[in-house]
């Protein structure tokens, strides 16, 4: 996959491989020891919690936490992998 900016990142829609919206990414998380980039944290949608979300981990706040490994592919919509 090529270079992203993370300031193009900001609030881009995030979308499972399967069509569904999963909400709005919020942030990223990473290792501060290795720099090595660990989760998105994804704002969920409110339709999202109408659909079946059961294998997405959630944060304190209510947030998805998706492993960065799920990505698929960044344009106009973050797409990763249900």
């Amino acid at each position: 996959m090529a270079d992203i900016l993370a300031e193009n990142l900001s609030g881009k829609a995030v979308m499972g491989s399967d069509g569904t919206e999963l909400g709005m990414l919020y942030n990223i998380t990473m290792n501060h020891k290795t720099g090595a980039l660990s989760d998105l944290l994804v704002t969920p949608d409110e339709e999202a919690f109408t659909v079946d979300t059961g294998s997405l981990d959630r944060d304190d706040d209510g947030r998805f936490r998706i492993p960065v490994s799920h990505v698929k592919a960044v344009k106009d919509y973050i797409v990763v992998q249900r």
